[in-house]
Parts: structure tokens; sequence; C-alpha cells
């Protein structure tokens, strides 16, 4: 019973010194994989993707990619300078890259290595619409989404007794989890089952980056019906689903998008 109890003052004592306050949001955050671990990871699989894939190169469709994501990321920092906490991007390395695929998806890994589909492009429409979808990938990293899943799925996985010697080095469990849990294994994070909260904030702090970088938030309701029209219906019952359902998440955007101006005006955007 005494060596359970030092096993869970460990696992206590691990988790209160990896807890951390998100400057996007204000909450607290505990996570138990360091950036030094997770994104030499995800650029070592963002790398491999980009070899086994076919990248699309000097067309105006890349070079629009590569242009909203320097404006998101542009804007990420303005944010982060306002509230002192520059030093939050530390090992960021922003790569932004257009695939040829026919998935309508986009993702962005830890510490800022982005991918856009070509297939998401008719539905992104125009530059705002993709700085609408670029926005809310980005968003998802900046928030640590992964590191929080990771930290969770080790917790399952583990147990509380062996976390604390799991996530000591870079043993071949923890990368495994590390990998598993972020799925940028055999899915490159491409398909990520973020919970329906992760959604929703990296859609609320999404519209904050795009309307900083100077595009109009509303512009992000016309994305999601075009998306919603897309699915034609068939999505899957929120209850069931990891993602708000389409009537949800608009509304929600409704909601946040003053916020979103409000705080993009202090800043000096104009759109």
């Amino acid at each position: 019973m005494k060596t359970i109890n030092i096993a869970f003052a460990g696992a206590f004592m691990l988790t209160v010194a990896a807890c951390s306050t998100n400057p996007f949001t204000g909450k607290k955050q505990v996570n138990l994989v360091p950036n030094s671990q997770l994104f030499p990871t995800a650029f070592t699989q963002y790398d491999q993707f980009l070899k086994e894939n076919k990248v699309v190169t000097g067309t105006k469709e890349a070079a629009l990619v590569t242009s909203v994501g320097q404006k998101i990321k542009a804007a990420a920092e303005k944010y982060l300078a306002s509230v002192g906490q520059s030093e939050y991007l530390n090992g960021y390395e922003w790569e932004y890259k257009l695939v040829q695929s026919d998935e309508l998806n986009a993702w962005c890994m830890p510490g800022g290595k982005i991918v856009v589909y070509t297939g998401i492009l008719p539905t992104t429409k125009d530059e705002a619409g993709l700085a609408t979808v670029m926005g809310h990938e980005v968003a998802h990293a900046l928030l640590n989404h992964g590191g929080q899943r990771m930290t969770a799925d080790m917790a399952q996985q583990l147990g509380a007794a062996a976390l604390a010697a799991g996530t000591q080095g870079k043993s071949s469990t923890t990368q495994q989890i590390l990998q598993t849990a972020y799925g940028v294994g055999s899915q490159y994070g491409a398909l990520l089952p973020f919970s329906r909260s992760h959604e929703s904030e990296a859609d609320k702090v999404g519209l904050t980056l795009m309307a900083i970088a100077g595009y109009n938030p509303d512009k992000a309701l016309d994305f999601w019906q075009r998306m919603s029209a897309k699915a034609g219906g068939a999505s899957v019952p929120e209850l069931l689903s990891t993602h708000p359902s389409d009537a949800t998440r608009i509304a929600n955007i409704k909601r946040e998008i003053p916020a979103a101006k409000a705080t993009a005006a202090k800043l000096g955007a104009k759109f």
C-alpha cells in the first residue's frame, strides 16, 4: 500500500509540474508530453508524409496556402505579444504545404506544420474560406489539443503508478502512445478525433486568428454552411460524434464572431 501511495504521489507531483495556463483560453492544462518531445516527432512524421504524397508547388493555389498561412502565423504572434506570451511559440517551425488529395481536409501538426488538401479548395472557395480552415487547424495546435489527448491516453494506458516512469525519456511505449494519441502514425494527424469541446475551442480561437489576420470572421459562416451543404445532411448525429453538429457549430460561431472582431479591432485589424 505504501508503494502504491508513493507512486500516486509521484504521478500527482508530475501532473502539477506539467500544469500550465493556455494564453488563448486562460484555462489550466495538464500536458505530460513536453514540446521538446512532441515537436521533433511531429516534424519527422510531417517530413515523411510529404515524401509519400504529392506536394503541389508553383500554382496560385499553393501560393495562396502559403500566404494565408503566413498571415495566420503573424496573427498568432501579434496576439501572443499583446498578452506578453511571445515565448509560447518557442520551438515552432512553421511550414505550409498544399497536397494533392480528394479529401476535404486540412491539418496542423504540433509546432506549426500545416497541410491543406486540394480537395477542400472548392469548398473554401476564396481566401477568407481558406483562412477559416487554416485558422481552425492552427488553433488546435496552439491550444495543444494533441498534447491533451496524449495526456489522457497516457493516463489511461499506463496508469497513475507507471505514468511518471513512462514519460521520462523517449521509451518505445511513450513513442507509441505519442504517435497513436495525436494521430501522427498512419493518419499523420489528418483525422484527429478531437472532442466536441476541443472543436468548439478551435472554432473560437480560429475566428480570432482570422480576424486579426484581416479576414472578416462573418465569412466563416459562409464556409461552414458550404461544408454543411456538402455533407448533404448525412452527418453523424452529434451525440455519437466527436464533432459538433453543423447546426450547433454554426450557432456557436455566430455567437463568437463579435468577440473575435473586438479582439482584432484592439490589435488594429481591419477587414
